[in-house]
């Protein structure tokens, strides 16, 4: 996902700078990643599985952060990857920062995503 793309589907940082307005009408997960990170490499096929296993009820984008650095480290400041952002619908997005377990994402959704 680039930032334009960032800006159409889930958050229009420019026009809403100070206030978070999520456009989506399901969940979602934004992984910050880059190519070169092992610990990205770790978390890549974990969050395909969970793509998987949540479709049609959390949406997963995918963000590079040497790509799209006035996306990651100028809107969310973002310093250590793999960085997820969890976005509920109409709340506030969590972040979590590093390299975690299939077990913990999965909390991470069903906590704070799907209830």
């Amino acid at each position: 996902m680039n930032t334009a793309q960032f800006v159409d589907e889930i958050f229009d940082y420019k026009a809403n700078p100070s206030k978070w307005l999520y456009k989506g009408n399901m969940p979602a997960i934004v992984d910050f990643y880059a190519d070169w990170c092992g610990p990205c490499k770790r978390v890549a096929p974990i969050m395909d599985k969970l793509a998987e296993k949540y479709k049609g009820k959390v949406n997963f984008y995918k963000i590079n952060t040497d790509e799209e650095q006035e996306l990651s480290a100028g809107v969310f400041g973002i310093q250590s990857i793999p960085s997820i952002i969890a976005i509920p619908v109409g709340k506030d997005p969590q972040m979590k920062t590093g390299a975690f377990s299939e077990e913990e994402y999965i909390k991470l959704i069903e906590d704070n995503l799907l209830k």
